[in-house]
């Protein structure tokens, strides 16, 4: 048994998102971004969630340590080991985030600071939190630099982002962030424009943290080979809701929302997609919402869509066994 089923079946949570909604404020009006998103996260397990881009994934996580700018408006509830983080005063969320909640963010050449090592940036994590003397700094990032399997770390634990490769420098940000040994991972697209093998690699480091660590994994990306890799559960977004949720290899076997189908049909697979066969693209754009309609917002775009889709929203229900909830009035088993 995996460290996240035993979390699993025992029913214990780390992350509990409930409803969570949010809306910006923006010069041309009102715009809802997440729409009572609702997930949670075991001990140990590593959780994708995959949508078009504009679908609300990003802002989903950088809400649940309060990353987000003021312009936004945030509803719900989300809880880390039972306590409530919206609505928390700043001093309990600076605590919170990179000790209990760290972030991996997509393209590390923008967040990395330029002027400074790599070694100086992993050790201002440990300054903040650990209060670690600056020998003890040097020692614990060339540590984890190792960890994150960068050949050298001695070496390299004095060299400029610029000196790395996209590879080296997305392992750096990976060791910034689980420097303080988090609760909760949150990574946002972590092999965004990386080759295959390294993305491969990438990977493979996620996935050994969890073993060793026993750290919880948010993993957000577009790539449904990435979460069929190393995910244990996924869940769909669109137009910032939950579309459906279920384990990888039901998602994968049996989809049933229109969206999800349509998202893997639009997915090179090997055998399938050969010599001129095209691809089955998804008509039309992700829509930008000032606020969310009483209806499917997938309506426009899908090929099942009926009155009662444009006339009412489907919530959350199991479709053949418990753990797999769609959100669909024409799922596609039924059609």
């Amino acid at each position: 048994m995996t460290t996240s089923t035993a979390g699993a079946r025992a029913g214990t949570k780390i992350l509990e998102v409930a409803d969570l909604s949010v809306s910006f404020v923006t010069e041309s009006g009102n715009v809802s971004a997440v729409d009572h998103v609702t997930l949670d996260l075991a001990p140990g397990e590593i959780v994708g969630v995959v949508g078009e881009s504009g679908c609300g994934k990003s802002v989903t996580a950088m809400s649940l340590a309060g990353l987000l700018p003021r312009s936004a408006r945030v509803t719900g509830s989300v809880r880390l080991r039972g306590t409530e983080l919206i609505g928390a005063p700043e001093t309990s969320l600076r605590r919170v985030r990179g000790k209990e909640i760290a972030y991996i963010f997509q393209e590390p050449m923008t967040s990395l600071n330029p002027v400074l090592t790599v070694g100086r940036q992993i050790g201002e994590v440990l300054q903040v939190h650990e209060r670690l003397s600056r020998k003890a700094v040097k020692a614990r990032a060339i540590e984890l630099l190792s960890l994150v399997g960068i050949p050298s770390a001695a070496r390299r634990v004095d060299n400029y982002p610029h000196q790395l490769s996209g590879g080296m420098r997305q392992r750096v940000m990976i060791a910034m962030a689980v420097a303080c040994n988090p609760t909760v991972l949150v990574a946002d697209e972590p092999t965004t424009a990386l080759d295959v093998t390294v993305q491969a690699g990438i990977l493979e480091v996620l996935r050994d943290l969890r073993d060793r660590l026993g750290t919880s994994i948010l993993i957000i990306t577009h790539d449904l080979g990435v979460i069929a890799d190393i995910a244990d559960r996924v869940v769909v977004m669109y137009a910032g809701r939950v579309v459906e949720r279920a384990p990888v290899t039901s998602l994968f076997a049996r989809p049933q929302h229109q969206y999800t189908h349509g998202l893997l049909n639009a997915s090179p697979t090997p055998g399938r997609h050969a010599g001129t066969d095209r691809l089955q693209e998804i008509p039309g754009l992700v829509p930008v919402l000032s606020k969310q309609p009483d209806a499917c917002t997938f309506a426009d775009r899908c090929p099942a869509a009926s009155d009662t889709c444009r006339g009412s929203a489907p919530g959350l229900s199991a479709l053949g066994s418990p753990d797999h909830l769609v959100a669909c009035w024409h799922p596609v088993e039924a059609t």
